[in-house]
């Protein structure tokens, strides 16, 4: 190695010796990947970094798989000579869910060759990428072959490869490589959508909303689906959520599903899902629009979760399409037109969970509030929850979560509450903590505090375990019947259902920020239900013309 380069590398290296947390650890080789953005877009050096992180995830998997075999008593015996060939049988990986991975596509070829490469590391990269795809059909399309372009600067790349193959971005003990490299893929997912802010929408989710939705629905098995999956973030959390409860064992019992209209989110979805362990067909083999070309037209899934994009007005709206069973929405919003959807992709007995802009709920244009009305009618609407501002980063539009239920019947051995004819309305809005001037995350707290209430009104298997009965606390929850609803002119805002609180703040003692964040809550309050009023005289007034 070149004296410069030797010194460039060993001072990341020993920057790395002085940490021992992966936090530390993957804030290293953010610093280190930034180093390489130079003239790329944002899009491009996503693809960039995550295609490096994902392509260091299916060698050290194959290495993982490479040594169970090596171990195993019964190879020594077989012959000497057949050792090596039974260690190369692609069907022993394939047949444990581990990619094959081409000998000059693993990590350590392309560690020990990246300073003398033949056309440098980029190209070394590229041709490993592409290895992978032939050797693999699910990936077909997904990885990136970026690294030799003009733009990519060739010494700092080689300093990110070496960064890469220290021991602590690979699995050891019992945190395997799945474990280790799905942390960092996630972790670098967050730092881009922070780096990238309205323009991460498409493709990330807060981590403490997808947290919420999952822990609500609590999907233990079946099939999961999201019309609009972006990087696949409610899937690795479904995911995660059977593992906790349930074991690593599980967490095939849920099948994924999803659709993705941008074709390099589509691509990250594909390597986030594989990454963590679950299959990458279930985002399809393209990218495609869900509303011009559904690419599940029969499925029907036992738990749907998305954040579709809000307010969408270019959108493909076909006004005779089966999916419009309770009204068609407007071409100028999309936002019915996604919550109509889902409803049409739930089995007989399936839930949903979907992030909306909070004028969902009170909106009557174009016909939007007699689909809210004919929905509620039809008793598919479970709760409402609308959420605390500056959760997402992506968006200053305040944000609510939908929940659907096609059936909220005791169903039978299940033993839940009868919930029919009524919807639970849960005011978050005071909820959540700021982790800088910008932005608030739901705590730990916060979560299981929204999902027991649900739980505990639904009266599902975790509160029971739990000892949780519902009670209807004012200024949080409220159960209201569908006649309620209907007098409030199916209007869904949670304010003007669950009240204010008994328990009157004591202005002597109230901190200035709680005071004024609860005056913003009873003002946002006292706003939608002049909303609603107005939305009603003109209303009125427009039969008195007609």
């Amino acid at each position: 190695m070149p004296p410069r380069k030797r010194a460039a590398a060993a001072a990341g290296q020993g920057e790395l010796l002085s940490v021992s947390s992966t936090k530390e650890i993957q804030d290293i080789l953010w610093k280190a990947a930034d180093k390489l953005r130079g003239s790329m877009d944002a899009a491009q050096y996503k693809e960039f970094v995550l295609g490096l992180v994902f392509l260091k995830y299916v060698s050290d998997a194959f290495t993982e798989r490479r040594e169970e075999l090596a171990a195993d008593p019964e190879l020594a015996q077989i012959p000497e000579h057949r050792r090596a060939a039974f260690l190369e049988e692609k069907d022993e990986y394939t047949e444990k869910n581990v990619f094959w991975v081409p000998p000059t596509a693993r990590w350590d070829h392309i560690s020990e060759n990246a300073a003398s490469a033949e056309g440098g590391v980029g190209k070394l990269l590229d041709e490993a990428m592409d290895e992978v795809m032939k050797a693999n059909k699910t990936l077909t399309g997904v990885l990136p072959k970026i690294f030799n372009r003009d733009n990519v600067d060739q010494k700092r790349l080689k300093e990110l490869v070496d960064l890469i193959s220290d021991a602590r971005f690979t699995g050891h003990g019992d945190r395997p490589a799945q474990d280790v490299l799905g942390e960092t893929y996630e972790y670098f997912l967050e730092r881009f959508a922070r780096a990238e802010g309205k323009r991460a929408g498409e493709f990330y989710t807060p981590a403490s909303v997808v947290r919420l939705i999952v822990e609500v629905l609590e999907p233990y098995e079946g099939r999961v689906y999201d019309p609009a999956c972006g990087s696949g973030g409610m899937f690795v959390q479904s995911g995660k959520f059977v593992e906790r409860r349930k074991g690593k064992d599980h967490t095939h019992d849920i099948a994924v599903y999803g659709q993705e209209a941008n074709e390099r989110t589509w691509r990250l979805a594909k390597m986030n899902l594989a990454i963590h362990g679950m299959d990458p067909k279930g985002v399809g083999d393209r990218w495609a629009d869900t509303f011009a070309d559904d690419k599940l037209p029969d499925l029907k899934a036992d738990f749907v979760m998305a954040n579709p994009p809000f307010n969408m007005s270019d959108w493909a709206r076909k006004s005779d399409d089966r999916r419009w069973r309770y009204g068609t929405p407007p071409q100028a919003n999309a936002n019915y037109a996604w919550l109509q959807h889902i409803v049409s992709k739930l089995g007989d007995r399936g839930t949903a969970g979907v992030v909306m802009a909070n004028g969902t709920m009170t909106s009557t244009k174009s016909g939007e509030g007699e689909i809210r009305a004919a929905m509620v009618a039809a008793d598919l609407v479970a709760c409402m929850i609308v959420l605390p501002g500056n959760l997402f980063r992506t968006t200053t539009v305040p944000a609510c979560l939908w929940f659907f239920a096609k059936d909220k019947s005791s169903q039978g051995a299940r033993a839940l509450n009868d919930c029919r004819s009524h919807v639970l309305f849960i005011d978050a809005r005071a909820m959540g903590t700021l982790v800088d001037r910008t932005e608030r995350i739901l705590s730990e707290e916060d979560l299981e505090k929204i999902s027991d209430t649900y739980h505990a009104w639904r009266g599902t298997r975790s509160a029971k375990e739990e000892g949780l009965s519902y009670e209807n606390v004012p200024g949080f929850c409220y159960s209201a019947t569908l006649e309620e609803i209907e007098k409030r002119d199916f209007a869904l805002t949670p304010g003007p259902y669950v009240g204010a609180s008994d328990n009157g703040p004591d202005l002597e003692t109230e901190p200035m920020a709680e005071r004024i964040e609860r005056l913003t809550k009873e003002l946002f309050e006292h706003l939608d239900e002049s909303a609603r009023l107005d939305a009603v005289v003109r209303k009125q007034l427009g039969r008195i013309d007609g």
